[in-house]
């Protein structure tokens, strides 16, 4: 079959759901009958329903707090999500261990063995596919607030099934966001296909009165990714989504570092993807938005992790952000415990509560920062909608194979790679090469010029050093690599 961007009919949806439900035994419950997974969804209190509280949120403008967790065994990774709600968190996640992104199930099990045995988690997360419905319902009875799957899986069809069917109202996840910063070798045009499934399951559901949230995952690589990219990217996943009758999604962002530049993109964020949705026929649509704190190298130092924290806790509420994805003081070391997660949940609930009834002012700054977003959204958008003659899923599979779209940094061979960004004299996210990126000339002239300004000032080249610089200048104690003479 094609990847198109249509909604794919329920019969055909049924025949492939067969193939999916048949790649693991945990896909032979009967929980995963849909009247039956139905029900279970009907069942759920609205206060565990993760689109209906981000809703909430929305209307109140508050910045709600999710952390990441999870671990291999049931019992501890329940353990572990009390804790975390018990320290405040207003959604919980599910992380997704390794193997089980990359459907790897045997070696999944192979590590809850293990853990088990040895009393302490060998996996870096929840294997859900393994645990089946059963024990994903179990996870969800056992907390009080709306749990959402977190993993980075290019297929994430089964693992989708199994988590609706136990009563869990999110999934993160997208064709794109979910192939280029996780894998190496699986083509677009597959991983699209297989979120399309994935929507088309929600838009089942939809389509019987459960509302589920949907969230693009925002940050992609992680590392200096210029707003623009990163939006555009969140806004063809959406349309991919609604086609599918999706109507819940929550569009993400990484934080930069500039505070003008992530509230204005956090702002643009929202604009932008409810005038595309809306441009492309989808109406009566809930988009929210997710602040991620720093997502690149974490300083070492715990009051200087607890700093960054509390930073980003700052723009996300400024901004007005519904949801924020925290961060721990011990992020540079490995995996957290579950006192160090609870520690960076603390942390930032009570930044956001601080500021609560607080928003960024309005500045030439930060006006001019939103219209180069728009205009560079803009560019994209329509280079993307050229290439597929109208149609987004076409045209992003082109635009990534012509590198009119492109993200620095990434791991998958579908990215030509040839972007990099550095930062501007004010530590804004610029592009300094474009490779084939599809902006105006407008775009890459206002570019250089930021760029420029910085080099006069610290008498430096414009080469690839300033990007190296700037990857580990935050780790280092600074926003901006500048040159040895200039810290």
């Amino acid at each position: 079959m094609r990847v198109r961007n249509k909604k794919w009919s329920l019969e055909y949806f049924l025949e492939v759901r067969k193939e999916v439900l048949s790649t693991w035994p945990t896909g032979d419950s009967p929980l995963l009958d849909l009247d039956t997974a139905v029900e279970t969804l009907r069942a759920v209190p609205e206060h565990k329903n993760f689109a209906l509280k981000l809703l909430k949120a929305d209307k109140e403008k508050r910045t709600y707090i999710q952390p990441r967790a999870g671990v291999a065994t049931l019992q501890g990774h329940i353990e572990l999500l009390k804790h975390l709600e018990q320290a405040g968190a207003d959604f919980l996640p599910s992380t997704i261990d390794s193997y089980t992104r990359h459907n790897r199930y045997l070696e999944a099990q192979e590590g809850i063995e293990i853990s088990e045995k040895e009393q302490r988690s060998f996996l870096n997360g929840f294997p859900a596919v393994n645990h089946g419905v059963e024990g994903c319902m179990e996870v969800l009875k056992a907390v009080n607030v709306p749990l959402q799957a977190r993993h980075g899986t290019p297929d994430a069809r089964l693992l989708s099934e199994i988590i609706h069917a136990a009563g869990w109202t999110s999934n993160e996840g997208g064709g794109i966001s979910y192939n280029i910063p996780y894998a190496k070798n699986i083509s677009l045009a597959d991983s699209i296909y297989y979120w399309q499934y994935c929507d088309r399951l929600v838009g089942y559901y939809e389509d019987h009165g459960i509302h589920i949230n949907r969230e693009p995952f925002g940050p992609l690589t992680g590392t200096l990714v210029p707003p623009s990219i990163a939006i555009t990217v969140g806004i063809i996943e959406s349309i991919l989504a609604a086609t599918q009758g999706v109507k819940h999604i929550s569009v993400g962002y990484g934080q930069c570092g500039n505070v003008v530049q992530d509230v204005a993109a956090i702002q643009m964020l929202k604009e932008l993807t409810e005038y595309y949705l809306y441009t492309f026929g989808h109406k009566n649509m809930h988009i929210t938005t997710v602040f991620h704190q720093w997502m690149g190298g974490f300083p070492k130092d715990e009051a200087e992790a607890l700093g960054l924290i509390s930073m980003a806790s700052t723009v996300a509420s400024l901004s007005k952000a519904t949801k924020m994805i925290t961060k721990t003081p011990v992020e540079s070391i490995g995996v957290p415990t579950k006192e160090m997660n609870a520690t960076g949940i603390k942390a930032s609930k009570f930044v956001v509560n601080l500021l609560k009834d607080q928003a960024f002012p309005d500045s030439q700054k930060l006006n001019l920062e939103k219209e180069m977003i728009r205009k560079e959204v803009t560019c994209l958008m329509d280079k993307v909608i050229d290439l597929g003659l109208g149609d987004v899923a076409i045209g992003a599979i082109k635009a990534f194979e012509y590198g009119v779209i492109d993200i620095p940094f990434a791991p998958s061979k579908q990215t030509m790679g040839l972007v990099l960004p550095a930062r501007d004299n004010e530590g804004c996210i610029r592009i300094l090469e474009f490779g084939h990126l599809g902006m105006s000339e407008e775009v890459k002239n206002f570019h250089k010029d930021k760029l420029k300004e910085r080099a006069l000032k610290e008498d430096r080249a414009l080469d690839f050093q300033m990007t190296v610089d700037d990857v580990y200048a935050v780790s280092e104690g600074s926003l901006i690599g500048r040159k040895a003479d200039e810290n």
